[in-house]
């Protein structure tokens, strides 16, 4: 059995979106012509022991939210649900948090996924490397490569050529690492909270020494970058899978118009029946265009 995890962050993020995030919350932000996390929802779906999809994040539920997940569920004849953090708790912290919820049923992994990021989503293939590479308690990150100055934006993981085991993790370095970069989409198995309850723990006594009286709710906020992958990397329990399909974050308006793009290229073979055609007294078109578009332009 398996399940995911999706990280939406919440309201105070996405200013490169904005005035756009003012009327939509940036994870359903069209991409090729359908909301950013449907992409994610449908590539988890066609896994066929996917049991469960989780969104978390802090956004206020709201009506295109919960109509989102509805339409969702239907079309995805799958259980999705919507976790609310009460405050920011950062990739790890959000988690670890809802680790009950995650964990319900027993499944032997999840996936967690940024929703910010634009992919082919090659699962299968994570859960076929993560059984060749380890052991069951390994956990994999999703990698490809950069130039040597993108990778300054991005987490820098350096691997073991021979076994991909990750020997080394840097969070948006300010000299250059590796041309490996994480996407932000990882395959764990459930031992993943005994690290970050450990990080948690520390961070417990942390707050406790500085005299803190709300140090619990600091002590919550966990980034799975810098504070489980730089400690795990070089312990032989953290794997980098690298793809060569393709894969772009989507930080800006503008940044979902090249998603877009890479999407409406794989459109040709997943979903034919969203481009566009040339028909007879409508509108021409040239090169890949959603057929949505078209109606909306299109002169009577």
């Amino acid at each position: 059995m398996l399940k995911a995890v999706i990280l939406i962050g919440g309201p105070q993020k996405g200013t490169r979106f904005r005035p756009l995030s003012f009327e939509v919350p940036k994870p359903l932000f069209p991409v090729a012509g359908v909301p950013m996390l449907q992409h994610h929802i449908e590539a988890c779906s066609k896994l066929p022991n996917m049991k469960e999809i989780l969104l978390i994040g802090f956004y206020q539920p709201n009506e295109e939210i919960n109509r989102f997940l509805s339409c969702a569920q239907q079309d995805f004849k799958i259980s999705i649900r919507y976790l609310q953090e009460y405050a920011a708790l950062g990739t790890g912290g959000g988690i670890y948090h809802f680790r009950d919820q995650i964990l319900s049923g027993s499944p032997e992994a999840f996936f967690v996924m940024n929703a910010d990021v634009c992919s082919e989503f090659p699962l299968p293939e994570m859960l076929d490397f993560q059984k060749e590479h380890g052991d069951a308690y390994s956990f994999v990150i999703l990698g490809t490569t950069a130039n040597r100055k993108q990778s300054l934006n991005y987490g820098c993981i350096v691997e073991n050529e021979q076994t991909d085991e990750v020997l080394h993790y840097v969070e948006k370095p300010s000299t250059f690492v590796s041309d490996i970069i994480n996407c932000g989409i990882y395959l764990f198995t459930p031992e993943i909270f005994q690290h970050i309850g450990t990080v948690f723990q520390k961070n417990q006594q942390d707050m406790l020494l500085e005299e803190q009286s709300n140090g619990w709710h600091r002590a919550e906020v966990i980034r799975l970058e810098q504070d489980i992958f730089t400690a795990l990397a070089g312990q032989g329990k953290l794997y980098v899978y690298k793809t060569d399909r393709f894969w772009s974050q989507i930080k800006s308006a503008g940044s979902a118009i090249y998603a877009s793009r890479l999407y409406l290229n794989q459109y040709h073979t997943t979903h034919p029946e969203r481009l566009a055609t040339n028909r007879e007294g409508g509108p021409k078109t040239r090169g890949k265009c959603l057929w949505l578009f078209c109606r909306q332009t299109s002169v009577p």
